[in-house]
């Protein structure tokens, strides 16, 4: 099933994708994303504080037009989705079977829906929302369980977000089409979105709206610079190239230098679509997040991406705390922390590596990027570990000079092989990520794999003492 428009409508949008060097899908997309602004503007300027009700509908029938924009008849799916999930909720309420079975039918859904779907590119299409909605649904279901469980067995964490009743359907019904954030996340908990609702996130007195406007407009023009940063690195380095001869045809160390600006141009992507959509959250007012300690409003609680420490990256582990951060913190929260009867951090890790795989679909190169970024965590982490324990190799990187050579080599390290590791999410396919991969010798395999091997030899090098002048 498509989106159904007019043939004028099909063919304006058609052209203009086309001048525009993209995909109509991608371009219906991005309208989709401005689009949100007026919607939440409205909400903002008559709606905001109201009665809780209306405020569920407008948000439920603005995010379905948005999503019938996009996916036409395909938004069925999304409606069957969360009518399955109340009913399991109201069943099961207050019991470990709800989230469980939650977790099961939508990760089964999503899953049918990319293998019926699915390509050798990344398209898109109603699987996009779906796996949003696949969080965000499950979220929900793990919340009511943490909120009908005692008090001290809760976390900090959990106690912010838990519930103690299911919410009625059509608030279930805005809180998975919110405008604002249903089609490519962020992610954010129900009680949130009921704070929201209900006024609680505001930085100002009674009656007076939230001070959020600059801050939008601030993270949107960032958002739309990425874009054109991506769109114009992609006319001179994109996927095809790097499958052609001409890429094969240059040296080995420009291949990987070229290889890390490709990868790091992919993120980009990503990144300037979340930033548009956190300036349309922060103009509706949802990401609320106190005040700093001037007494500044914050406007950052659904922040997806912190740009300070993803472009001064100089391991992995920054990628991982700047980059996708409120899916980072769903899988934290509800994948991560449940698994701890696995008794093991790394099992922990790894699974929390594989649920994420499985998420983003049936492709190989999904499940090859996130094994490539978990044994490349441990190595580091590991190694990291060893020079620490070493005083004198500690106090040897801090030296003057020493430091600055450091930075340097770590920075063109991360960026390197973060495109390494980037090429099986992109491409997708064996053929393609494989024929990458071999092209750059399989650099990342050969420094990370046999860690386990030759770690027993650095922790002679570098055996555990303190500093001695």
């Amino acid at each position: 099933m498509e989106a159904v428009v007019t043939k004028s409508e099909d063919s304006a949008l058609t052209k203009l994708s086309d001048s525009l060097g993209t995909s109509e899908a991608a371009l219906r997309l991005l309208i989709s994303i401005f689009v949100g602004f007026p919607v939440v503007l409205f909400h903002r300027y008559y709606l905001y504080g109201k009665y809780p009700q209306l405020q569920h509908a407008y948000f439920f029938f603005a995010g379905l037009a948005i999503d019938y924009f996009n996916y036409g008849q395909d938004t069925l799916h999304t409606i069957a989705t969360v009518l399955v999930v109340y009913a399991i909720l109201n069943v099961f309420q207050g019991t470990i079977h709800g989230p469980i079975i939650t977790l099961g039918f939508t990760m089964t859904y999503l899953l049918t829906g990319y293998f019926m779907t699915g390509t050798e590119t990344y398209d898109i299409k109603w699987t996009m929302p779906q796996c949003v909605l696949t969080l965000r649904l499950s979220g929900l279901a793990f919340d009511l369980y943490d909120g009908c469980q005692p008090l001290e067995s809760l976390s900090s964490e959990n106690k912010k977000v838990a519930l103690k009743q299911v919410p009625s359907f059509l608030e279930v019904l805005a809180y998975s089409f919110y405008p604002a954030s249903f089609l490519v996340g962020p992610q954010f908990p129900m009680k949130r979105y009921q704070d929201f609702v209900s006024g609680i996130l505001k930085d100002s007195e009674e009656g007076v709206l939230p001070d959020c406007l600059i801050p939008s407009l601030k993270r949107t023009l960032t958002g739309i610079g990425y874009l054109a940063v991506y769109q114009i690195g992609f006319a001179y380095i994109n996927d095809d190239y790097l499958l052609n001869k001409e890429y094969e045809d240059l040296s080995f160390l420009l291949r990987c230098v070229v290889l890390g600006i490709w990868g790091h141009l992919a993120l980009y992507k990503y990144i300037s679509c979340w930033l548009m959509v956190e300036g349309v959250c922060i103009a509706s007012g949802i990401t609320y997040n106190g005040k700093d300690e001037k007494g500044n409003s914050k406007w950052d609680g659904l922040s997806n991406v912190d740009l300070k420490v993803f472009e001064g990256a100089t391991v992995f582990n920054h990628y991982v705390e700047s980059f996708n951060i409120n899916t980072n913190h769903w899988v934290a929260q509800y994948v991560y922390k449940r698994l701890k009867f696995l008794g093991n951090k790394y099992f922990s890790q790894l699974g929390v590596l594989i649920f994420l795989a499985i998420w983003h679909g049936l492709h190989s190169g999904y499940y090859i990027c996130f094994f490539l970024e978990f044994i490349c965590l441990v190595m580091e982490k590991d190694l990291q570990s060893i020079i620490n324990r070493n005083g004198n190799a500690a106090l040897f990187l801090q030296r003057p000079g020493i430091k600055q050579l450091k930075w340097i080599i770590l920075k063109t390290y991360t960026l390197v092989f973060m495109g390494y590791c980037m090429a099986p999410f992109v491409l997708l396919s064996y053929s393609k990520w494989w024929h990458v991969h071999k092209s750059v010798f399989l650099i990342g395999h050969i420094l990370w794999m046999p860690w386990m091997i030759y770690r027993p030899i650095v922790k002679k090098l570098l055996p555990p003492k303190a500093h001695t002048s």
